[in-house]
């Protein structure tokens, strides 16, 4: 896969605080990669230093395959900060201006009005929008160019649910037309529907990288149950993989230490001469994996 972003063990510190530690991240075309973490894990800071808004203290990222400069910067199109425009201009008037600032011409505007859903109020005076539409505006102008990656930092914050949709949508409109999205957030919800890829931050340090689809198959728990439920009980007790089961409810839950395959569970009963009435697989969602690695970190 092609390189977009490759972080080297760069860190940085305010004072006595570690904001980030030696952190290491790659992100591929065409990615949704998610940075994920609780306040204050370090995700505005690795953003603001890939971004060359503030200086690391050591390690090093290149873009693109190449360290960074302001040719591959025009090539990324970035939301950081809270929406900031004229209140007295309107959609298209503030784009112009951010148009020329980037050294661009005007064609593009009426193009990331549309796919933000702001054609219609694109001659509305800014302070007459909705808070959700000025982050759409704000994501707008980093769109303007059309730029190969898009860094969004807490993208839904502060939205009410419709909001939140609408730049779903749009994240997931964006990266289907093969952009690559880099967003900082700290809503697990938001991460699990959107994100293709996410590492979790705690204090500046990460503690997971990889496939969201990797940790959405991990299976949590399996319920069991049988005719026989004293002899299921004692024949999953000498299970390999075996760590705890719970009897207090209408099925039996188990919990393993190691990935189990249900088919290969189901022989296994087969095999000792239970046979199950019930098999259901819980998979663990990425709220569960991500606390227990908070936890792990403590």
């Amino acid at each position: 896969m092609e390189s977009v972003l490759s972080i080297n063990r760069i860190s940085k510190q305010y004072g006595k605080i570690q904001a980030v530690k030696e952190l290491s991240l790659e992100v591929t075309k065409g990615q949704i990669f998610g940075i994920l973490g609780p306040n204050g894990s370090g995700k505005t800071t690795t953003l603001s230093i890939i971004l060359d808004l503030i200086k690391d203290d050591g390690g090093d990222y290149q873009w693109f395959g190449e360290p960074p400069t302001k040719e591959s910067r025009k090539r990324i199109g970035s939301v950081i900060e809270s929406p900031n425009f004229f209140p007295y201009l309107n959609a298209e008037m503030n784009l112009q201006i951010v148009a020329d600032i980037k050294d661009l011409g005007y064609e593009d505007i009426d193009r990331v009005l549309r796919l933000t859903g702001l054609e219609e109020r694109k001659k509305s005076k800014f302070r007459t929008y909705s808070f959700g539409m000025k982050q759409r505006l704000a994501i707008a102008s980093a769109l303007l160019g059309n730029p190969e990656v898009l860094i969004l930092d807490e993208p839904t914050n502060g939205l009410d649910p419709q909001g939140i949709a609408h730049i779903r949508n749009l994240i997931l409109t964006v990266a289907s037309n093969g952009t690559t999205i880099i967003m900082a957030s700290h809503l697990l919800d938001e991460v699990q529907k959107i994100c293709t890829h996410v590492a979790v931050l705690s204090k500046g340090k990460k503690l997971f990288d990889g496939k969201v689809s990797e940790v959405l198959s991990i299976s949590d728990s399996f319920d069991f149950d049988s005719v026989e439920r004293e002899e299921l009980i004692r024949v999953i007790r000498t299970h390999p993989s075996f760590q705890s089961l719970d009897s207090s409810k209408e099925t039996i839950q188990v919990y393993f230490n190691k990935e189990v395959n249900p088919g290969e569970i189901n022989a296994f009963f087969f095999a000792n001469g239970v046979t199950l009435t019930h098999l259901s697989e819980r998979k663990r969602s990425l709220e569960q994996h991500f606390l227990e690695l908070l936890q792990n970190n403590q």
